[in-house]
Parts: structure tokens; sequence; C-alpha cells
């Protein structure tokens, strides 16, 4: 089995968040970390080469820097790192991006691309769905569950106070919630065997079947009309009461409506 799993490096807001003269987050001047969801579902693919003995592909779209988490993929025990950079590619809004993501996996042989349901730079969740679109392939959204049989994988999939189970045949799309596992560590070991790993760098030429018209900013057909690192905080809930009493009445009562207590 070869699995594929899409990763990316996204913003540490502990450290802060920046924004260039366009909107555009100023990934180059930030802190980073590898996106939650994404560790998930790298976790995910471990288990099943653990348990198959499948072949674990990482790729990522970014900065020269996004080498980082490919490094920290590795290290956790996947196979092979993929870094697609380039100029042209900058500025990129969802479609872009899973355009020129998808473009990349064309180039590799795969049963299962795993995906983390959405990225908290931008919480759209569109990524993982659109690369499937444009393989494609079947796409099994908010994976709680993924286990394997035969040429198929069946899913539980997350749906409100309850979920679904989905069968799909492969090859086919799966993107994870943070919640599908806990993601194992580093070993010592793995850190210096993925040191010692190559990454693959590929660019705009080797992108399979996607057009200019589709690539980087020029090719994104959402525009940011406006960012800020600023968020209003509403005035909230302004209430008299008479005696202590009835304040921790009215307190107790809030916390219950948002089952806090």
């Amino acid at each position: 089995m070869k699995i594929v799993v899409c990763i990316k490096q996204v913003p540490d807001t502990k450290g802060g968040v920046k924004f260039n003269p366009d909107g555009t987050l100023d990934r180059g001047a930030m802190l980073t970390i590898m996106n939650p969801d994404d560790k998930a579902g790298l976790e995910a693919a471990l288990r099943l080469k653990d348990e198959y003995g499948a072949e674990v592909t990482v790729i990522t779209m970014g900065l020269p820097k996004a080498e980082e988490v490919l490094r920290e993929a590795m290290a956790m025990g996947a196979d092979n790192g993929i870094l697609v950079t380039d100029r042209v590619l900058g500025g990129a809004d969802t479609w872009a991006t899973s355009q020129t993501i998808a473009g990349a996996i064309r180039n590799l042989e795969y049963d299962l691309i795993i995906t983390g349901r959405q990225a908290i730079d931008g919480d759209t969740a569109q990524v993982g769905p659109q690369i499937s679109e444009h393989l494609g392939i079947p796409v099994v959204s908010y994976a709680q569950k993924i286990k394997v049989e035969g040429d198929s994988v069946i899913v539980e999939r997350q749906f409100d106070d309850r979920y679904h189970v989905l069968k799909a045949k492969m090859p086919c799309l799966i993107t994870a919630l943070g919640e599908l596992n806990e993601p194992r560590y580093m070993t010592p070991g793995g850190i210096f065997d993925a040191y010692k790993k190559e990454i693959t760098v590929w660019g705009r030429a080797n992108l399979v079947d996607v057009d200019d018209s589709n690539l980087g900013l020029k090719g994104s057909p959402t525009q940011i009309a406006k960012a800020s690192d600023k968020v209003r905080k509403g005035a909230g809930q302004k209430v008299v009461l008479d005696t202590p009493e009835e304040s921790a009445s009215f307190i107790v009562e809030k916390l219950q409506e948002k089952h806090v207590i």
C-alpha cells in the first residue's frame, strides 16, 4: 500500500500573527508548527504502515522553511518527503493550492491520500475535497476512525452527534479530524534518520496538468479584502442583580446552558 499524506506548516499563533501589505500571511516572519489535523492524518497513515507495511510519503507546499515539517514527519516514521515550492505559487487560495498539490501528486503512485480536515490558518476545510475532485477520486471527510479491508477503506465519519460508516474503494482521499488519534512523538533515532534523508524539491515545472491561470495569487479567485490581527470583543451580557445568591444562581444557569457543568 502506498499512502500520500498532505501536511502544512502553519503559524504558531502563540508567537503572534503578521501580515503582508496585500493581506496574505507573512509566513516567513512567524513561528510555525505542523497543522494539528494534518498531524492526526499522518499518525493514521503511520498506524496503517505499522499494520500493513505501507509506504508513507508526506508532501507539503510552502516556503523552503516548510522542509522543517517534512523532517518532523519523517522523524515520526514517514518514508519520503516532498516539498513543492516556487515563487509563482505564493499567495495561493484554496483553489490554487489544491490545483498545485494535485499537480504534484499526479507524479506519484498512491492507494490512499490523507489530508487534515482543515488548516488552523484558513479554517476552510476545502483543500482536501478539492484535491480529490481534481484527481477524480472519491473523498470521505471528517474521519474519526479508519481501517482497511482488502482494496477498500472503511471510515467512521463524524456527523453532528453521531457518525456515518462509509466504505470507499481505493484510490480515495480521506480528510482526518484532529480527534482521530494521539500523534506519536519523534524518536531520537528517527530524528537522526530524518536529517540523513534527502527531501525531494519540486517547482512549477514538476506540476502535471495544471494551467498557469490556476496557480499562485493571480490564479486565486478568492481575494482578501482586509486582514487584521486585532480581534474585537463583544460587550457581553450585562445584568444587575440584587443579592449574591441571585448572582450565583444566574452564573450557574449560564454555565449549565453552555454544558460547562
